[in-house]
């Protein structure tokens, strides 16, 4: 069987979307060896016209996959495909396919592939004030399209699967929950791992000190500024803790500094942007608390990864985070600034409560191994092949 999958966010993005294709390319990889994989990608640029950083070259893997670089730049093949819905099938530029992958919400006619389309949220339907506005007008008019012109469709949670049911009215039987797999770099650290991931980490900009980390893009629909909020009533209250705020600025974020300065948290606040991948890992396992006050996700990766970490979280109370947390995160309402505040104190001056959630938490995560992910995914492709 001839498999392709749309690869471009996982040669680019480094975002929770570039980071699911990745972990599912690598984990396919490491358990099936009888089908041909294609891994098609194209250039993507950035402002200025330069090429975006690589973050896979798609180059470590075994004889059956190979990575094809598509002629046309990812926006040229964008425009043409999604916007202009121009019916050049992928396979003009791949060669023959029996099944196609697209684990970013859309994919390309095909001739005879049968399509996959992984639908990660749809935050543009259920919360569309959180979604910035041009991006919800383009996933309106493609995101319906190609769920019901699909073959079949992922889902990363049951919260995402439901949404598709009652929202796009997709049948039960087409829609297969296939959660985000949890990477093993993600483990708890011992003391001198600690001692010597703190070490690196100051290197790459965060001071040295206890820290509560949050972890996403700088937009409205992660509440940063509820957390802000939350945060200087705990400073007020005496919590040494720094705040540490990983994530690129997306749309929306001018108001997220303007609060940091409101509340006078200048110097107890750290942006981390452009983080370096390699040293995530010791951004969790160093942190004291994971905090994640979302209006909603569809999955919620950082909580995964804090979960492999060894590190307790609070996290909403909103899709998808309770499903994923399956008992093993502290639950708030995001709109409660003053019960986000008196969760994360509790938590933090009750060591037998966090002991307990690092446990459940180191438990939980092997439900998500990437072997059940990649086995769960072949055998879907055999069965619509």
């Amino acid at each position: 069987m001839k498999i392709g999958i749309d690869y471009t966010v996982g040669v680019y993005q480094g975002s929770g979307i570039g980071r699911y294709t990745r972990v599912l390319a690598h984990a396919l990889a490491a358990v099936d060896h009888e089908n041909e994989y294609t891994l098609l990608w194209a250039r993507a640029y950035g402002q200025g016209g330069r090429e975006l950083p690589r973050l896979d070259r798609a180059s470590s893997f075994p004889p059956n996959f190979r990575a094809r670089r598509l002629p046309l730049t990812n926006r040229a093949l964008t425009a043409g495909w999604h916007r202009l819905r121009l019916p050049v099938p992928v396979e003009a530029l791949s060669g023959p396919l029996d099944v196609l992958h697209a684990p970013d919400f859309v994919a390309p006619p095909t001739r005879r592939a049968r399509r996959i389309v992984t639908i990660h949220d749809l935050t543009f339907l259920v919360v569309p004030q959180y979604a910035h506005p041009p991006l919800r007008a383009y996933l309106g008019r493609a995101v319906p399209h190609n769920v019901q012109s699909a073959d079949h469709i992922f889902a990363d949670s049951e919260a995402t699967r439901r949404d598709l049911i009652r929202l796009l009215g997709v049948a039960e039987e087409r829609i297969s929950v296939v959660h985000v797999a949890a990477e093993a770099r993600f483990h708890p650290f011992t003391e001198e791992e600690r001692a010597a991931g703190r070490r690196t980490l100051a290197g790459a900009g965060v001071p040295d000190g206890p820290y509560f980390l949050t972890v996403g893009t700088l937009e409205p629909r992660k509440n940063h500024i509820g957390l802000l909020r939350a945060f200087a009533r705990l400073r007020r209250l005496g919590a040494p803790h720094r705040l540490v705020i990983a994530g690129q600025p997306g749309w929306g974020f001018e108001p997220i500094f303007a609060a940091v300065e409101r509340h006078g948290l200048a110097e107890v606040v750290t942006f981390l942007d452009f983080f370096p991948d390699p040293l995530l890992p010791a951004l969790y396992a160093c942190a004291d608390l994971l905090i994640l006050p979302s209006f909603y996700e569809g999955f919620g990766i950082p909580l995964l990864e804090a979960m492999g970490s060894g590190t307790p979280a609070v996290v909403a109370d909103r899709p998808s985070l309770p499903e994923i947390a399956g008992g093993a995160a502290r639950l708030v309402d995001p709109d409660d600034h003053t019960a986000l505040t008196e969760a994360i104190w509790t938590l933090l001056h009750d060591a037998g409560a966090r002991e307990e959630l690092r446990r459940r938490g180191l438990e939980r995560v092997r439900d998500f191994a990437p072997r059940r992910l990649a086995e769960l995914v072949v055998a879907r492709y055999r069965a619509l092949a």
